[in-house]
């Protein structure tokens, strides 16, 4: 036998198998419908947890590294999630051509399922700075999932690491700022603005000025991920009323309105 054969024999699971549980994940998909491109719509929700899942771990990785001064550390997490958001918007290729027939194959198959429903996405919304508190009721029902979302209400967002950290290298943001109810939506704040207009205008081959490229970078794409959404969802079902009792279309209109890290985008006017 050829010393280069890999080795084949192992006793029990395979060590692949042990590391990456292979076998769970492909035995997760339940399909409720005997429409055929159910599969598809199932296993690119699935695959869009799994991105969620990533991305909130750099962004906690990120915001960890922000409050202890880490600014290098931070900036390589958030690049990283820029790969992986790139990934993400990718899943919706699967679907991008659902037709409205194609869909009400296996609508029904959801019932009151939707995807705002999605504790790791509500996580990673928190993690951008949109809080409410609402958004906790729909998980009620499984304990550990509401304590989790709970947890992360009340905790600093990504971006109010980033504020603090504005703040401690000596730009002027006010105590109304810097306290606020954190389990609010983050407002934009002119004083922010100003600090922003103020490292851009100044070394750009600073560490701040690289973390703001770096958020940028991950605004624009949040950004794109949440208007693929919406094009994917008209294309789909039209204006009609979404899964789970959502506005549907009109509900994702208004998210694609919001700007993530709104002063990284208006301080540019003023550079």
């Amino acid at each position: 036998m050829s010393h280069d054969a890999p080795n084949l024999d192992f006793e029990g699971s395979t060590p692949y198998e042990d590391y990456v549980k292979a076998d769970v994940l492909t035995h997760l998909q339940h399909t409720l419908s005997d429409d055929p491109g159910e599969m598809v719509f199932l296993v690119t929700t699935q695959v869009m947890e799994l991105w969620f899942t990533v991305i909130v771990h750099e962004w906690e990785t990120a915001a960890r590294a922000l409050r202890e001064d880490r600014t290098p550390v931070a900036t390589d997490a958030l690049k990283r999630s820029v790969r992986e958001l790139e990934a993400l918007n990718a899943s919706w290729t699967p679907l991008a051509g659902l037709t409205p027939a194609q869909f009400n194959s296996y609508r029904s198959a959801l019932g009151e399922g939707s995807g705002f429903q999605s504790a790791m996405y509500r996580r990673l919304e928190f993690l951008l700075g949109d809080k409410s508190a609402s958004m906790l009721v729909p998980h009620r029902g499984a304990p550990r999932v509401h304590a989790e979302l709970e947890k992360a209400l009340h905790e600093p967002s990504l971006y109010d690491e980033v504020v603090r950290l504005l703040a401690r290298r000596g730009y002027d943001i006010p105590d109304a700022v810097l306290q606020r109810d954190l389990t609010r939506k983050y407002e934009a704040a002119p004083e922010v603005e100003a600090a922003w207009t103020a490292v851009y205008s100044g070394d750009q081959n600073g560490e701040l000025a690289r973390l703001g490229e770096a958020l940028t970078d991950v605004a624009e794409l949040v950004w794109r991920w949440r208007n693929d959404h919406l094009v994917a969802t008209r294309r789909a079902m039209g204006s009609k009323t979404g899964t789970g009792g959502s506005a549907g279309v009109a509900w994702l209109e208004k998210r694609a309105r919001n700007n993530v890290f709104p002063e990284l985008w208006t301080a540019r006017s003023y550079v």
